[in-house]
């Protein structure tokens, strides 16, 4: 280790006790002292301001205000300490110069967050689930997840996503868990398995913050989930709001049910039951039965974007929509701050883009990131400078096309191949981008005044 780390590590190690001395006293009490701690571990200007952005919504608007209280009141004390040490503090802080060493050095971009499936076994079988195709056989052993997540942590990556299947299905995760303490890790859940017994053991870890899955109400969830999903989560999180375990949500939303999961009455309820935010995926066509009617209508997309900006203005609440809030990362973040590991260990820049050029079974993660599939993705970004048209498959959608015959990469899931090979299925992927497009004009104009974090878009 350089003078240089070790100075580093040591003020990186000083800081975060400051913090955890802070957390461990009345945390609601010491809001001017996080943020000055904040302050220094912000690295370079953008970050900087993001924390006085923050800082000024937390001193000037009341919802913000009580958002913070709340959490800082209401959170199990290793919980929360848990949150500022490895997520503010390993992956935002001590992660960024060991990652930025190799964009510096190699220009290989190592990216902020990993997704990774390390199963497709789920005691669900929802409508329309991608995950529901894959053979069962393919998990990734625990010996092979191990490794996966301490090469990502060797690289700097301190914050990983578990997807699947069902990640509590998966219990030898749990052993993950507890093994990489310093990672902060947020299992996408359908929420049925929590009892007593799990809830304590996520309680006991820390360093684990899940997202539960809803389409909306009772009628949306359990329709497409199956009777009585719905009552389940709701169990689930009263178990974990008992415990102070911090957790949000995670919804899919369709044409069929945008207007239930930002409505009021829905976030209102969320709130109560002690859930800290949401995080909108738009659906997408992929798997087995793609289907392009489904999706939000183009008027429902610059809507879903302006009402999850007026929760988070409004209402003690957090949202993150991850099409709409693409101009304050610099359009699409695939294969750049994030990528996904499948069951079977093909690296894809994206959950919903299923191609692949490498396979963690056969190379280290650096290897993948030095490999042409994210470096060529990378090098094109941003797709657009509209940073409201992101996307490569439903929104540029010669991109997908021009990257997948450039870089050789295979299809990871067999519906996959009509992105880039069926002409009908094309053409309505190319005319919905069409009769999206003017309305992502305006809005860019209207709501972003043509302007976003362009300085994001190389990494």
């Amino acid at each position: 280790m350089s003078i240089k780390e070790t100075v580093e590590k040591g003020a990186k190690e000083l800081t975060l006790s400051t913090i955890a001395e802070l957390l461990d006293k009345k945390p609601e009490k010491n809001v001017e002292k996080l943020f000055s701690l904040a302050r220094k571990l912000a690295r370079g200007e953008e970050a900087q301001t993001q924390v006085e952005n923050v800082y000024g919504y937390y001193k000037n608007n009341p919802a913000t205000y009580e958002y913070i209280q709340n959490i800082l009141k209401t959170t199990d004390k290793k919980c929360m300490k848990k949150f500022f040490v490895n997520f503010l503090g390993n992956a935002t802080w001590y992660g960024m110069p060991k990652r930025g060493r190799y964009l510096e050095e190699e220009d290989t971009k190592v990216p902020f967050v990993i997704l990774i499936s390390p199963s497709m076994r789920c005691n669900l079988r929802c409508t329309g689930c991608y995950a529901a195709d894959y053979d069962k056989k393919d998990d990734l052993t625990y010996e092979e997840v191990d490794r996966i997540v301490g090469e990502a942590r060797d690289l700097g990556i301190y914050y990983i996503v578990v997807l699947g299947g069902e990640p509590f299905f998966n219990e030898y995760m749990l052993d993950i868990y507890e093994k990489y303490n310093d990672i902060l890790f947020t299992p996408f859940t359908n929420g049925t398995l929590f009892d007593e017994k799990l809830a304590d053991r996520v309680k006991g870890l820390g360093n684990v913050f899940p997202m539960f899955s809803l389409e909306g109400f009772e009628e949306e969830t359990d329709s497409r989930r199956g009777k009585g999903t719905f009552a389940k989560v709701m169990h689930g999180m009263e178990l974990l709001k008992e415990r102070g375990v911090l957790f949000g949500v995670s919804s899919a939303t369709s044409k069929f049910n945008v207007d239930t999961v930002v409505s009021d009455e829905f976030i209102d309820m969320l709130i109560e039951k002690g859930c800290k935010m949401s995080w909108y995926f738009m659906y997408m066509p992929v798997g087995d039965n793609p289907d392009v009617n489904s999706m939000l209508t183009p008027e429902q997309r610059v809507d879903l974007g302006r009402k999850t900006r007026k929760i988070r203005s409004t209402k003690p609440y957090f949202t993150i929509d991850f099409f709409n809030d693409a101009p304050y990362v610099g359009g699409c973040i695939a294969g750049k701050y994030y990528c996904h590991i499948n069951s079977k260990g093909d690296v894809e820049p994206c959950i919903f883009a299923h191609f692949a050029c490498d396979n963690v079974k056969d190379k280290s993660l650096i290897e993948v990131f030095r490999g042409p599939f994210f470096k060529e993705l990378r090098a094109r970004q941003p797709y657009n400078e509209n940073l409201l048209l992101p996307c490569m498959m439903v929104d540029n959608t010669e991109v997908i096309r021009e990257v997948i015959e450039k870089t050789k990469a295979y299809a990871t899931h067999p519906g996959a191949n009509r992105m880039i090979n069926d002409e009908e299925f094309m053409k309505e992927l190319d005319n919905y981008a069409k009769e999206f497009k003017p309305y992502a004009e305006k809005a860019w104009k209207d709501d972003f005044n043509c302007t976003g974090n362009y300085s994001m878009s190389k990494g």
